[in-house]
């Protein structure tokens, strides 16, 4: 296809990309308030149970089991330790406070959004549910935060991985428990990529088990070849395909999912993304003909795009 031009679209620079965003494309709406009775306690499934067990039960098989489901951080990746406090507040699925006052984004996972006080902010479906699991397991708890990249967001907030440590019992990976009850989808950035690895494996087992937000289809894997995709502007996706061509222009790279590179989406990668995918064996030439599943927020420039700027945003189906 030969060196490709792609004069309207300039690549974001980096730390630009959002944590939250003010609205959603009406496509993408959820209309009507949560059921916070049955769905709730369906949604919220087994992992909200087994802390309840693990919280009950101090000895025995049943407390092997649960640990067995959540383990610790500790076994999985390097993290540092960080400050410890009381959870004296959900805000939602991946928000808490400490009895400091110190708000807590649980890094590497993003739960579905409540509208927080945005007036056209429409909450995304299992937000209420996703907001309870979190209650239930660490509201009231002692909790030791872990760092493994960035410490803090342009918010003020600690981006921390959380352990929850009760007085009788070994502590609880919150962001495992919520990616591994279906109540939260893999989140990573560039500059904290610490123990996605192991969170991917987890999603991918709730994925496989039709558990919490997985059936839901607002958060269904969106095909490339999807014409929805380029109304999907703004919008946080799982996009899965196989790459027709790859281009280059300058330190960047083009995963074309489509003939015209002008309508079709488009992964667009960064010079860093290429160089770390090259560090863990990838050439980005290979991957022309490959199937792969990226996650990011869907672009619009020159037809929908999702930028990637670390590997953990791509993954290669074709070994699975």
């Amino acid at each position: 296809m030969g060196t490709k031009h792609r004069s309207r679209f300039t690549p974001p620079a980096p730390g630009c990309a959002a944590t939250h965003r003010s609205a959603l494309p009406a496509t993408r709406a959820f209309s009507g308030e949560a059921d916070t009775g049955s769905r709730e306690e369906s949604a919220i499934g087994p992992i909200v149970r087994a802390v309840q067990r693990f919280h009950a039960t101090a000895k025995g098989s049943r407390l092997g089991l649960v640990l067995l489901m959540l383990g610790a951080m500790v076994n999985e990746c390097s993290l540092a330790d960080g400050e410890t406090g009381l959870v004296a507040s959900v805000i939602d699925g991946d928000t808490l406070v400490l009895d400091s006052g110190l708000e807590v984004r649980l890094v590497g996972i993003q739960a579905p959004k409540l509208p927080l006080g945005r007036p056209d902010f429409t909450a995304w479906p299992l937000a209420q549910e996703a907001k309870a699991a979190l209650e239930r397991m660490a509201l009231g708890q002692a909790a030791q935060l872990r760092y493994g990249g960035a410490r803090r967001d342009r918010y003020g907030r600690a981006l921390a991985h959380v352990e929850i440590l009760p007085e009788d019992g070994e502590a609880v990976w919150l962001q495992r428990a919520m990616v591994a009850s279906g109540l939260a989808r893999v989140y990573s950035f560039a500059d904290n990529r610490q123990c996605v690895g192991a969170l991917m494996n987890v999603e991918r087992d709730a994925r496989k088990s039709g558990l919490g937000l997985w059936p839901d289809p607002y958060y269904a894997i969106r095909p490339a070849t999807d014409p929805g995709l380029a109304t999907q502007h703004d919008v946080y996706d799982l996009v899965e395909g196989r790459v027709v061509s790859v281009g280059e222009r300058g330190p960047i790279a083009y995963l074309d999912f489509g003939r015209d590179w002008s309508t079709d989406f488009t992964a667009v990668l960064t010079a860093e993304a290429i160089a770390a995918l090259a560090q863990d064996g990838i050439a980005v030439a290979a991957l022309r003909g490959q199937r792969v599943r990226l996650r990011g927020w869907i672009e619009s420039h020159d037809g929908p795009s999702l930028r990637v700027t670390h590997p953990e945003q791509l993954e290669l189906l074709d070994q699975w």
